[in-house]
């Protein structure tokens, strides 16, 4: 099998490691190709880091990735599906499809913009709202909204990035998005910060919270916090006396299924340890993927 690299536009975001660990590792503060694929199983993996690079740093030495590998949008159960396709204008950051039971859709955060991938994710269900995180996320959330004929949603507090959005999502108290579906405002990261959540099940932190491969357990990007640190320790102590989930769906960082008693308590844990810090200068290289 082909021979594979990373290039030098690599930016250390972390997605693609996220689909290929063990093939794909960090090494001097970028990602690196630790051994090439052996089977078919390392190939469905190692496009799948392809084409979810936001920087499509990935690259066979010979030839290009074989478009017929694209594996997005990826199930990861029946009502959750990861978009893949980062985009720079969002720091690389995942977005997801989640499927209602009237068979309709909500996108989480969105991928690159293109009218090819839009037509690819309706082809699992109509569009009917986009949901966004927080403001380091908006940046395509317009051409999608306009696309679906979808309505777009953000919080008051990060309101400036996307001032057209169709709902706005005010103070800090639970706003039902629809059946089942729970807007959680959580300042912290930025002003405007979301944790949505869906059916006792999922819950879409953006970049408030992730699961850390290293230190195997929920974390916060305590380096890269623009509003508050102490803002979001309250909000992480709030978001865990109200809230139930299984899934932790992050912007940046891991995903991760735990039993919900368990997902809880470790969002406890988060909340008091996230309250003993203080506020640090912003450091890209110190995030603890």
């Amino acid at each position: 099998m082909d021979s594979w690299y990373v290039d030098d536009r690599c930016t250390n975001c972390d997605a693609a490691r996220q689909f290929a660990p063990g093939l794909i590792g960090e090494r001097g503060g970028r990602s690196q190709i630790l051994r090439p694929p052996r089977d078919e199983e390392d190939m469905r993996r190692l496009h799948a880091a392809v084409f979810a690079c936001p920087t499509r740093s990935i690259r066979p030495v010979s030839g290009r990735p074989d478009e017929t590998l694209d594996p997005f949008p990826m199930a990861l159960d029946d009502r959750v599906f990861v978009c893949g396709h980062n985009s720079r204008r969002t720091a690389g950051a995942n977005s997801y499809l989640l499927v209602r039971a009237s068979g309709t859709l909500m996108m989480i955060d969105t991928p690159r913009w293109s009218r090819e991938l839009a037509e690819r994710y309706e082809e699992s269900g109509r569009v009917t709202d986009v949901l966004l995180t927080h403001r380091d996320h908006a940046a395509h959330g317009r051409r999608y909204a306009d696309h679906f004929g979808a309505r777009l949603w953000i919080h008051e507090g990060d309101l400036d990035a996307a001032p057209d959005a169709d709902r706005v999502i005010r103070g800090l108290g639970p706003t039902e998005i629809g059946e089942g579906v729970t807007a959680l405002p959580v300042p912290g990261h930025t002003e405007g910060s979301v944790l949505y959540l869906a059916d006792d099940r999922y819950g879409f932190s953006g970049d408030s919270v992730y699961w850390s491969r290293s230190t195997g357990d929920l974390e916060v990007a305590e380096s890269v916090t623009w509003y508050s640190i102490e803002e979001l320790a309250a909000s992480l102590a709030r978001a865990a006396a109200q809230v139930r989930f299984e899934w932790i769906l992050p912007g940046h960082g891991d995903r991760r299924l735990l039993p919900a008693g368990e997902m809880s308590a470790r969002l406890r844990a988060l909340a008091e340890r996230t309250g003993q810090l203080r506020p640090r200068p912003v450091d890209f290289t110190a995030v603890r993927w």
